[in-house]
């Protein structure tokens, strides 16, 4: 085989044939910037590259597994802007995984268009169903494509060196010619196709994992049925099942047919069970949706954006449908729109008083209607920052009630005044505006409910009075149309706890700046976590960050609140933390809140870890042993190879904050070997997430990011384990990993008498 061919899963169609043999289409960046460019799939079908027709030089390549969907026609802002000069039919997009810009494509006719789209999403459906082994070959191809310079579909020792250094690997040269002699069956001086494969499996094998298996394995070869129970039961902590768990992982992972019939492991197979989801540090059962979706809104954290519609900073960035549809995608459940006076009676969303662009809020709503349960079924919270006049605002509830029609929640789910939210599962595939309401739900709904808060008569004639009175100037401000779209998130400013208590509803709602929020949980700790026991709360950044980053969603969960709104526009800690969090529970975009939380009359304080109800502190040892396949810093200079450390975060209540990392290992990106332990103390797990960061050692400046995975506590997984690294976007970059072990016990409390 002379060169590495198209993955065995593909069928080469008419199509495909086409896409290899490239076309000449239009890239479009803006309303003028519209230039030629010559798009070509090449061999391997998962690779696609561009390049200037006027230079002719390769612009950018990009692989299918970086594509998450194509959408045809009009269906970007800037597509949309052309629509008098290209028709749909020659339009589509392409839209990447993460935060990278999609690519707009205009082809040369409708032909063309319909073809590398039906290609595309064909290609995609074979990288999204590729399994752990086919992933594996196809690293491998897409490396050898990456080396092969001269493309002759062969690779000289020259080009395997260079090869070793885009891998991360510094490796002497005498190791790596013994390598590639080794590889080099035909001893032609070339590695071709399946030796090049020979060669990557040399280069990757992994001894800790080897010794592991030796551990457990008889005749060091292979792991019977009943070795591998033994290496479940007592390192994986598979306590339920084993022997079928055991079956299941033989029949899967076993690449030998021969074992696989006599029911056996290989040290291959054992390999690839670590790296597969079952062998992943993140409890496979936890990923589906796995918690009680019955109980009221308030008792769950639920995602939630800040000015959803801003993919860049507050003052002078793009405002975008785009950010509507990537925040709902990740599972996003609260979005944010600002809506002021736009020409021609039309409500238009941007931010206030800034040079940030602007979109007609008709578009925002539809792009809601069409994304919103996409990604799960559970409600979608639609904040509306209203500074319409009232003639605009009778449009905004005409165009939410045309737009969203049913989706939309209009009245209580039973008719009846609420004593408690309702929950997720009765809201299923429901829009909620939160917004101002005038008056109060009970007087829309047939009288007072069952349980109106008590009022002495003392308070009484003065608490009607101040309602009277707030209810005239909501009248003045507000329109009737608008106001009747608001059910059970009715802003209301916050006037402290116990004002809240006495006088307010489980359907109101406030929304505090993160500096009023940190001060009240400093101040009230406990007060707040039982406020958010049954009503709803918001979080939003302070307005001096301009530069649209991010403040600590920790502190905010810590203390209950629900509604934690992040600029997810921007990559960082705070925005691992969140898709940490949101990972788990079908990434449904809610997470039930622990007990504890639940609980009106809870002692519960942050602060003081010792109010906690339940089990004692537990401790969490993680054994760092190895890295696999880092990738190498961004801009990078001259493509240096990395000197990597791992770094432990725990994210939790103030007691249990803290981090520890290991050595670095100078120039080893590809198999770095730490075997380091690391131990931490947990006052209240329920809370903590843990992140993994590798970073890049800089003695002489800041340490460069390399890669991270977060996740819940509750999802972590005992035992040898491995982490699949995230990019800073949250997008992942496989194969990169590490190898861990990872023991959970309760810490023994002092003695009792």
């Amino acid at each position: 085989m002379a060169s590495l061919p198209c993955n065995a899963r593909i069928q080469l169609t008419d199509t495909l044939e086409q896409m290899q043999q490239g076309a000449l289409m239009r890239k479009v960046k803006s309303k003028s910037w519209k230039k030629q460019r010559y798009f070509k799939l090449q061999d391997d079908c998962m690779t696609i590259w561009y390049q200037s027709k006027r230079t002719g030089k390769t612009e950018s390549a990009f692989s299918i597994s970086d594509v998450e969907t194509v959408r045809e026609g009009h269906q970007s802002e800037v597509l949309q802007s052309l629509a008098e000069e290209f028709p749909p039919e020659r339009c589509f997009t392409i839209v990447f995984y993460g935060r990278r810009g999609n690519l707009d494509l205009i082809a040369g006719s409708a032909e063309e268009a319909q073809c590398w789209v039906q290609g595309l999403r064909q290609l995609i459906e074979v990288a999204t169903s590729m399994d752990q082994r086919e992933r594996i070959d196809q690293w491998i191809r897409d490396w050898f494509q990456k080396a092969d310079k001269n493309k002759d579909g062969r690779m000289n020792f020259k080009e395997v060196q260079r090869l070793l250094k885009m891998m991360n690997v510094d490796m002497n040269e005498d190791h790596a010619l013994r390598l590639f002699q080794a590889a080099d069956k035909s001893e032609s001086g070339t590695l071709e196709g399946e030796e090049f494969v020979l060669f990557y499996k040399a280069l990757t094998e992994r001894e800790e994992v080897l010794s592991l298996f030796q551990a457990f394995s008889e005749d060091g070869k292979k792991l019977t049925l009943l070795e591998l129970v033994d290496f479940l039961r007592q390192e994986q902590l598979e306590d339920e099942g084993t022997e079928e768990l055991a079956m299941e992982l033989i029949d899967k992972y076993e690449p030998s047919e021969t074992a696989r019939a006599r029911h056996a492991l290989s040290a291959d197979g054992f390999l690839m069970y670590l790296c597969s989801p079952e062998g992943s540090i993140f409890n496979p059962r936890h990923q589906v949706l796995w918690q009680d979706m019955t109980q009221p809104l308030c008792h769950y954290f639920i995602s939630s954006s800040h000015n959803t519609y801003l993919i860049e900073d507050q003052i002078r960035g793009q405002s975008s449908i785009e950010g509507y549809i990537r925040a709902l995608k990740r599972g996003c459940r609260c979005l944010e729109v600002d809506c002021w006076d736009g020409p021609n009676g039309e409500p238009m969303v941007y931010h206030g008083h800034t040079f940030t662009s602007k979109i007609p809020f008709r578009e925002v709503v539809s792009t809601l209607g069409k994304y919103a349960f996409q990604a799960s079924d559970y409600p979608v919270i639609l904040s509306l920052e209203n500074h319409c006049s009232m003639e605009q605002q009778e449009v905004l509830a005409q165009q939410l009630r045309d737009i969203l029609g049913e989706q939309l929640l209009t009245a209580t789910v039973d008719g009846r005044v609420p004593t408690q939210l309702p929950s997720p599962e009765e809201l299923k595939h429901k829009i909620l505006l939160k917004g101002k309401k005038i008056g109060r739900l009970e007087d829309v709904l047939d009288g007072p409910g069952d349980e109106a808060p008590d009022v002495s008569d003392d308070d009484n004639g003065a608490e009607a009075e101040e309602e009277r009175r707030r209810m005239k100037k909501d009248k003045e401000s507000l329109a009737q149309a608008l106001s009747d779209c608001v059910v059970y998130c009715k802003s209301v400013s916050f006037r402290g706890f116990q004002e809240a208590r006495s006088h307010s509803r489980p359907s109101e709602i406030s929304s505090l700046a993160e500096a009023k929020a940190r001060k009240l949980i400093r101040d009230a700790g406990n007060d707040f976590v039982r406020h958010n026991a049954w009503q709803l709360t918001r979080i939003y950044p302070s307005g001096m960050r301009t530069d649209s980053s991010n403040y600590s969603p920790q502190e905010m969960w810590n203390a209950g609140c629900q509604i934690v709104a992040l600029n997810f526009q921007t990559a960082g800690t705070e925005m691992d933390l969140c898709d940490g969090l949101f990972s788990q529970n079908g990434r449904c975009g809610y997470v039930l809140k622990p007990p504890f939380m639940r609980d009106e009359g809870t002692l519960f304080n942050p602060g003081e870890p010792s109010t906690r109800e339940g089990p004692g502190p537990v401790t969490l040892t993680i054994q760092v042993i190895s890295g696999q396949q880092l990738p190498k810093v961004a801009n990078s200079k001259d493509g240096a190879i990395i000197d990597p450390l791992v770094r432990v975060e725990i994210h939790g209540v103030p007691a249990d904050q803290a981090h520890q990392e290991t050595k670095y290992i100078e120039n080893n990106g590809f198999n770095p070997r730490w075997d380091e332990t690391l131990q931490f103390q947990l006052h209240v797990p329920e809370l903590a997430l843990v992140r993994f960061v590798v970073e890049d050692y800089d003695k002489t400046s800041r340490n460069d990011f390399v890669g991270q995975f977060t996740l819940a506590f509750a999802n972590i997984k005992p035992g040898y384990r491995h982490i699949h690294l995230l990019s800073k976007d949250g997008t992942s970059i496989p194969p990169s990993s590490l190898f861990v072990h990872i023991r959970i016990a309760e810490t023994p409390g002092p003695e009792q008498d």
